[in-house]
């Protein structure tokens, strides 16, 4: 019997066993006295991890388990890491050397371990772990070396002696170069021989590092370039290997241990196919759905190869499989504990780091109780590997400091970490490895659910993770199969369909942080504060007694014919409140937040459902609510539609404006009606603001197309009282009205924009359209500003008008609506009694007087303590009337408000005299500023009309842009503005091109990395800029609506605790802690307790860094500004000023995370500078070329 195979009789039985299973295995021991403990032993009792970050505490804990004392080495780039903190001893290395080199400087770490005791060192995996130079200065220095001995690591290490090792041990190799290479036309060669594909990989490391596949010839050269580069910078050496690439195989690693007695055993495979830039993202133990004598051969082939160079130590040998051939290849040894360790352990029961440190110390495999019969595997383990890279940006690496951090645990969960916590900072100098998950489970499919659920539990904010494309990978049905290949990620782009993630908690603190240090994010147009206040809903509201009956349900019953048929049936006066719209654009600058309208909205369906309409939206709100409220006007539709579905909401539509301030496209205003009545809005108030027909009329069509209640509407101007004034007299108006019933009205709108309509006119001109339509509903509008207001209602309710619009009294008066509590107490008891309860109005008008006092930086009164008939004269509408006064304050011109005033009517004059509502009425303001500020007369203008810079809005104005006024544009003062420029002569609209809805959804997606659905793509149409901003406001700062009003709009106090309702069920609670002081990078860090735990937030004092020079950032959008794909360090430039460039030239190569990018030219150019240099440190998205 052959010395290999003496063994004790007792132990027969159970290799015979193994040997049938397991043929070949020599998983036996070479002489009698291995079987006992007879052999030389040397117990460590310091041990020094070579290592850093997660792998560094692996060691470490398996050491204290042991009772070894510990050392850890860390660069300066380290010093926070908390391998550092785990260890007895942690010591300094690599002084003033860049961050990799310190790992890699042995003789210091050498030095460094004679000088402190150590015994023993083990490398870990990556950095020194497969140099056999390491392993030797070890051994010479008479420390251990927790790995195979020099000879093994070098030839395992030398990718061709690896290879040589296979053939001489009868294992199948892939076609590959006899030895390493060095040069690119040495690679060009290898493939005129063997073909294409082929796979360039590091000759001295693994990890994926230093590895690319080449299938053209073309590419050869730049990929060789950047494989030796990224091999050198992370192994010390830029030799390369090249062999035939195996299209779609799995990769398949046997995990084996080795004594120093030449015993060596396998602790089964595992399936590591799922990989991208071969690297491993997600590894499975054992290998799923492998054939049963497939798994025998790779497993015999493994220990043979080992045993046949004496191997010692752990080490894994890797292999490709071929499906389609059903054959498999040996690729290499790793001469070293893999990163996926983990699962190896956690189904054999094995603790892997433990054993290398007993193999080390002279024990031997039978010591461990390490029988290959004996060896197992128990169910399936997978892990998934949590790295800082973005998978929407092809996995670029991302750095920064972690805001938060919480991990997902439970049975059959195991964590693997280091620097995963809280405040962490994650350096681009390193592997991108954040933690490494592992669950075990009975079957491979439940291993899997127990992942994704614990992957799902993770909060890491902060930096970018793989984390999402990690639970899409789990959850894929080819995955759960337990077959993929190598190719898997590249062949299931919807793999890469990632949810956005939402991080509403962490980017609202971010918002707090900043309003905190920087103030308001929305210019407060006055110095008075919001009130501390909380404002009280009024009791009455009830939930799951369903809704009392409104005019809705009439709506829905019987469609907007019948609605107006019902509406003239009404006996009593009905009301519309403009509260939620119109009061506050007239009194607050139109700032209400949708927090707290949607506090109030059900007390009115509950307790007021006898009101006709509620105006709630559109107008300026539209705009407004994403520019500087950072809401969304659809979600404000949305939530106040749910809350209030019995009454009729009302919009403010101006034609073919739509809810903007310039034309659009005609299929812009069709769309916007068709989604506004999906949404929830019911009547659509169409005006125009030159009451010019075409407008109106299109617009008109736009709703009753919709489904709509169309309510055309007349704008009044002028005094129909006074019958010296004959432009816009009764006849004017009666023939407006005869356009809009024929053009198919519901209901006849009357806006009285201005609040001229006085009480004898409004008689005359209700009386006289009630007379020619006894049938056609009349709905009136005006405002307060003159006092009137109640007056001029009674007065047309009595001459037949059947609906008004009235604001609640505490937000009702001077520019706002008349007053609804006088309304309907003036009402009570006679035929027209509205049917209000004054009690409700009471308490309606109750909560809004608290809550104004929350918007008092926008207060109108601040500047206008009451109403003033001036109105009659200066014609400024309501809702333009404290914007005017606010611009004018902005502009410095507060002192001359009064002078700014009679400019507009002097303004107005010379334009014709026209209609003023938004948009006419900014037109005549522009033009009254402009005076103002340039010490205008309206003769002055007209004398040097042809030499002066006009407002934009004015010269639109006279091309016809908006319309065409009554009576025609003044001459020769439309000549001479437009100076010879042709004019518009027809509707704006019938000329602008159908707007392309799908062209914007893909730049959209291009740009914010997101699909928008219908309502966001009408709101980027109709404002493109606000939206754009809006996008990156949200995205930075997320649903900052959920705010209370205060909070939102100054900031919280110091100790100050609140309460933000993210949605049902979901309740944050919010403490401002404290504010740091001032960084050398001007940032405060702001602390916060949210749910009773710590958070804190960097934020950049924009005051305080004024004075300090930041490196510019690249302009979106603009393609010849070439910013950094990615945090991490300039390795070369290849390109210098003016040199002329092609698109998808080189310009230079970017190296973070040991992973190196090519920084291509995006456009055909010249370099008209270069922002950077060699080994400059760059952020995301610094500039790097302007390219012209």
């Amino acid at each position: 019997m052959p010395p290999t195979v003496l063994l004790a009789h007792r132990h027969m039985s159970p290799l015979l066993k193994t040997c049938q299973r397991f043929p070949l295995l020599r998983c036996y021991l070479k002489s009698d006295a291995s079987v006992g403990k007879n052999h030389p032993e040397r117990r460590i009792k310091k041990l020094m991890a070579a290592n850093r970050g997660e792998i560094a505490i692996r060691i470490f804990r398996a050491c204290t388990e042991m009772n070894i004392r510990t050392v850890a080495i860390y660069s300066e780039q380290d010093k926070m890491q908390m391998h550092r903190q785990k260890a007895d001893e942690s010591y300094l290395i690599g002084k003033g050397l860049p961050p990799v080199a310190a790992y890699l400087n042995i003789p210091e770490i050498i030095q460094l371990a004679k000088k402190h005791n150590v015994e023993a060192i083990h490398p870990g995996y990556g950095f020194l772990s497969e140099r056999s130079e390491f392993a030797k200065a070890c051994a010479d220095a008479g420390i251990i070396f927790i790995g195979p001995p020099a000879r093994v690591v070098k030839r395992m290490g030398d990718k061709v002696e690896a290879r040589q090792a296979a053939l001489d041990a009868n294992v199948p190799v892939v076609p590959g170069s006899p030895g390493p290479i060095t040069t690119p036309e040495e690679a060009l060669e290898f493939c005129e021989q063997y073909g294409l594909p082929v796979i360039l990989k590091a000759a001295y490391g693994g990890g994926g590092r230093g590895m690319r596949v080449v299938r053209r010839l073309e590419d050869i050269r730049q990929n060789f370039e950047l494989a030796s580069s990224e091999a050198l910078a992370a192994f010390g050496n830029g030799a390369m290997f090249i062999e035939k690439f195996i299209e779609c195989p799995r990769h398949i690693e046997v995990q084996i241990l080795g004594d120093k007695y030449g015993n060596v055993v396998h602790l089964c495979e595992r399936d590591c196919s799922v990989q991208r830039r071969h690297q491993k993202l997600v590894e499975i133990a054992p290998a799923p759905n492998l054939d049963a004598d497939i798994r025998k051969s790779l497993l015999t082939d493994a220990v043979r190869l080992a045993s046949s160079v004496g191997y010692e130590n752990a080490g894994t040998v890797e292999f490709l499989y071929d499906q389609t051939s059903g054959k498999y290849y040996f690729i290499e040894v790793n001469a070293r504990l893999q990163v996926e360790h983990t699962v190896t352990e956690e189904i054999t029961g094995v603790d892997l780091v433990r054993s290398q440190i007993r193999l080390a110390e002279g024990r031997s495999l039978n010591d461990l109780n390490l029988r290959q019969e004996e060896i197992e595997p128990r169910g399936y383990a997978i892990q998934c590997r949590i790295t800082t890279e973005d998978p929407a940006k092809n996995f670029q690496p991302d750095s920064g400091r972690i805001e938060v951090f919480q991990n997902g645990e439970g049975m059959g969960i195991r964590l693997d970490s280091a620097s995963a916590f809280a405040g962490a900072i994650i350096s681009p100098y390193y592997d991108s490895l954040l933690v490494k998950v592992i669950a075990h489970a009975k079957d491979f499919r439940l291993a899997s659910k127990k992942m994704s659920r614990s992957l799902s539990e993770f909060r890491i904010h902060g930096v970018k993770t793989n984390i999402p494309f990690l639970i899409n990978v789990l959850k894929h049905e080819k995955f759960l199969t337990g077959a993929v290949d190598t190719n898997f990620i590249d062949a299931h782009p919807d793999l890469f369909n990632l949810p956005e993630s939402k991080q509403r908690a962490q980017k609202l603190l971010r918002y707090l942080g900043h309003v905190v240090i920087n103030g308001p994010t929305t210019l407060l147009a006055t110095k008075l504060q919001p009130s501390d206040v909380e404002p009280t809903v009024p009791p009455g509201t009830h939930h799951g007694n369903g809704y009392p009956h409104g005019w809705r349900n009439i709506l829905l019953e019987q469609g907007p014919t019948g609605f107006a048929k019902a509406i003239r049936s009404c006996s009593h006066l009905l009301i519309t409140d403009t509260t939620m719209r119109d009061a506050h654009q007239s009194l607050l600058a139109t700032r209400v937040r949708t927090f707290d309208l949607l506090r109030i909205a059900p007390y009115l369906a509950y307790k007021m459902p006898q009101l006709l309409s509620l105006e709630n939206w559109g107008g300026a709100t539209f705009d407004v609510s994403m520019r500087f409220l950072h809401e969304c006007p659809w979600e404000r539709l949305e939530q106040l539609r749910s809350a209030v579905p019995n009454i009729p909401f009302q919009m403010l539509l101006r034609g073919a404006n739509a809810v903007g301030y310039k034309n659009y496209p005609d299929n812009i205003v069709y769309k916007f009606c068709e989604v506004a009545v999906k949404n929830g809005i019911d009547i659509f108030r169409i005006f125009d603001s030159l009451n010019y027909l075409p407008n109106l009329i299109m617009g008109m069509d736009a709703v009753g197309i919709a489904g709509g209640v169309v309510e055309g509407s007349i704008c009044y101007s002028g005094d129909l009282s006074n019958p010296k004034l004959d432009k816009y007299n009764l006849k004017y108006y009666l023939d407006l009205t005869d356009e809009l019933v024929k053009a198919g009205t519901h209901i006849l709108g009357i806006k009285d924009m201005a609040g001229l309509l006085k009480p004898n006119a409004a008689r005359l001109l209700i009386s006289s359209i009630r007379d020619r339509y006894p049938d056609l509903p009349i709905h009136l509008h005006t405002h307060d500003t003159a006092g009137a207001g109640v007056a001029c209602l009674l007065a047309a309710a009595e001459a037949g008008v059947d609906i008004v619009d009235v604001a609640v009294d505490s937000m009702s008066g001077l520019t706002s609506q008349p007053s609804m509590g006088a309304v309907v107490a003036c009402l009570k008891n006679t035929d027209l009694d509205t049917n209000l309860s004054t009690k409700a109005v009471s308490s309606y008008s109750a909560y809004w007087e608290q809550t104004r006092n929350l918007y008092a930086p926008f207060e109108c009164t601040a500047t206008m303590r009451s109403g003033n008939a001036d109105v009659y004269e200066n014609q400024i509408p309501g809702g333009q009337y404290t914007n005017l006064q606010f611009q004018s304050y902005s502009l410095g011109l507060g002192d001359q408000f009064e002078n700014v005033k009679r400019k507009y009517t002097e303004a107005n004059q010379l334009l014709g005299d026209i209609i003023k509502v938004t948009p006419s009425s900014k037109i005549v303001g522009d033009l009254a500023q402009f005076m103002v500020q340039n010490d205008l007369t309206a003769e002055q203008v007209l004398d040097r009309a042809e030499e002066l810079s006009f407002p934009e809005s004015v010269i639109e104005f006279f091309n016809g842009e908006i319309g065409f006024p009554y009576g025609g544009f003044p001459e020769p003062l439309r000549t001479k503005i437009m100076r010879g420029q042709k004019t518009t002569t027809e509707r704006a609209g019938t000329s602008i091109e159908p707007f392309d809805f799908e062209k914007l959804a893909e730049n959209l997606k291009k740009k914010f990395n997101r699909n928008f659905d219908e309502r966001d793509l009408l709101s980027a149409a109709l404002y493109p800029k606000v939206f754009d901003e809006f996008e990156e406001f949200r995205k930075i700062y997320g649903p900052v609506d959920r705010l209370p009003t205060r909070i939102f709009f100054v900031g919280p106090k110091i100790a100050e605790e609140f309460p933000v309702d993210l949605e049902k069920g979901k309740m944050l609670h919010i403490k401002t802690l404290a504010v740091g002081e001032l960084t050398k990078s001007g940032e405060r860090e702001v602390f916060f307790e949210m749910n009773g735990q710590l958070r804190s937030i960097l934020i950049t004092d924009k005051e305080a860094t004024k004075s300090i020079s930041f490196h510019p950032k690249a302009l979106k959008g603009v393609k010849g500004s070439v910013g950094s794909p990615m945090p991490g360090e300039i390795v070369t430039i290849n390109v210098k000023e003016g040199d002329i460039v092609e698109k998808g030239q080189k310009l230079a190569t970017l190296s973070a995370m040991k992973m190196e990018m090519s920084v291509t030219s995006p456009v055909s150019g010249c370099i008209r500078k270069i922002h950077v240099t060699n080994g400059m440190k760059v952020s995301g998205d610094d500039l790097l070329f302007d390219i012209e």
